[in-house]
């Protein structure tokens, strides 16, 4: 037996908690295993100081289910969300996918996680650019669902080939500090990377391998002059001090000297805090664990209607339920599934975000593309955080050479 399970083992069963297992041999000894439920998924906390949560892997869910006697009502894949509003809810026979559960919110968990710190990060870094570095910090068979939850959260790009072939992408990196090391200098690397790589892939210099940052930046920028187009600082925390004052030694030198075209990237265990900090002085950032290893976000599944009959545990609303968005202020809510269509009270005609994903095991939800979905979740977040305080912003960039309320906004 191999150690990562085959995709038909995950829909066969094979990686569901035993007590599902044993509910079906219970259900079927006393012939109910074909009892008619509804089940939402829902998160009811979100980690950290999260505001919002951007729904991922509904397409990997949605194909547990398929040839399975199963109708969904879905969130589009990459929906914004908020705590408490149901982003899909199942009907069948409860044998129908009973022991999917374990798979499918393993699906959702991870991949919504990973798109929602993207897409916080992203909007820190606004304009500049943001690359997923984080596949080495997980095992390689999890890259592409990491990378593609990334992207449509709001990455720029994503380094690993299979991830960028798989998003239709050209996959984005620079040099390791292996080539430096290998070749004994990093101008030595530099000029050889030149004279091999095609000449499409932007010249980027690491430049923390063995010198001084500043004055490795000058000499990469010496040696390619215009065809440098930016230099990355990994530099290591034992060696960092104030990360943000080095960034501004580096603009100052190449300025000075007219390299005002090359720009500056960071990486190096960055997180939220870092962006926020570098994000006037810096035009780039790689970002890896805080990607890869991003909370996930705590769906449960949790049956609300038996037979027909709203009925649901302790601390649920029994009943299917839709959630109502306004396209013009914004304004959210839920509400029983079948109530007739509301008028926000700015007087726009509410939607249901709740639309048909599958039919008796048949999907029916669109296909997106990965980029027509990122643009989707910067559309959304923009407009999430519009007219927010303006000290939640990240703040300009100076000169360079110079010293929940229920409601999407």
């Amino acid at each position: 037996m191999d150690a990562i399970p085959s995709w038909e083992e995950i829909r066969r069963g094979d990686t569901t908690d035993i007590y599902f297992l044993r509910t079906m041999e219970v259900l079927r000894n006393v012939g109910k295993d074909r009892v008619r439920v509804k089940a939402e998924a829902f998160v009811k906390r979100f980690p950290d100081a999260y505001e919002y949560g951007i729904l991922s892997g509904m397409d990997e869910m949605l194909s547990l289910l398929a040839g399975r006697e199963a109708d969904v009502r879905a969130m589009e894949e990459g929906s914004l969300f908020l705590v408490g509003e149901p982003v899909l809810c199942i009907e069948g026979p409860y044998g129908a996918f009973c022991e999917m559960e374990t798979a499918m919110l393993g699906v959702i968990c991870q991949a919504s996680g990973i798109a929602t710190r993207a897409s916080r990060i992203k909007h820190l870094a606004r304009d500049k650019t943001i690359l997923s570095f984080g596949a080495r910090r997980m095992h390689p068979a999890l890259s592409t669902i990491i990378d593609r939850s990334a992207f449509i959260g709001g990455v720029d790009g994503v380094s690993v080939v299979r991830s960028a072939e798989y998003l239709g992408e050209t996959p984005m990196g620079t040099m390791p500090h292996a080539l430096i090391l290998v070749l004994g200098d990093t101008v030595a690397a530099l000029r050889a990377f030149d004279g091999a790589v095609d000449p499409k892939v932007p010249r980027v210099c690491l430049i923390d391998t063995l010198q001084d940052e500043k004055f490795e930046a000058v000499r990469a920028a010496e040696a390619l002059g215009e065809k440098l187009a930016a230099v990355r600082l990994d530099t290591p925390s034992s060696r960092r001090g104030d990360f943000r004052r080095l960034f501004q030694e580096v603009r100052w030198e190449l300025d000075l000297r007219g390299y005002s075209h090359v720009r500056l990237l960071a990486s190096g265990g960055l997180g939220e805090e870092d962006i926020r900090n570098l994000y006037d002085v810096a035009d780039g950032f790689g970002v890896g664990t805080a990607l890869s290893n991003a909370p996930t976000l705590d769906f449960a599944l949790d049956i609300v209607e038996v037979e027909g009959v709203p009925f649901a545990k302790r601390g649920k609303q029994s009943g299917g339920k839709q959630v109502l968005r306004c396209p013009s202020c914004g304004l959210r809510k839920v509400t029983p599934e079948f109530d007739v269509p509301q008028l926000c009270p700015c007087g726009a005609a509410m939607e249901g975000l709740l639309l048909p994903a599958m039919r008796e095991g048949k999907v029916v939800a669109p296909v997106r593309s990965p980029r027509d979905l990122r643009r989707k979740v910067l559309d959304q977040v923009a407009r999430f955080h519009a007219g927010r305080p303006a000290e939640s912003s990240p703040p300009r960039r100076t000169p360079r050479g110079a010293g929940t309320s229920g409601k999407e906004r």
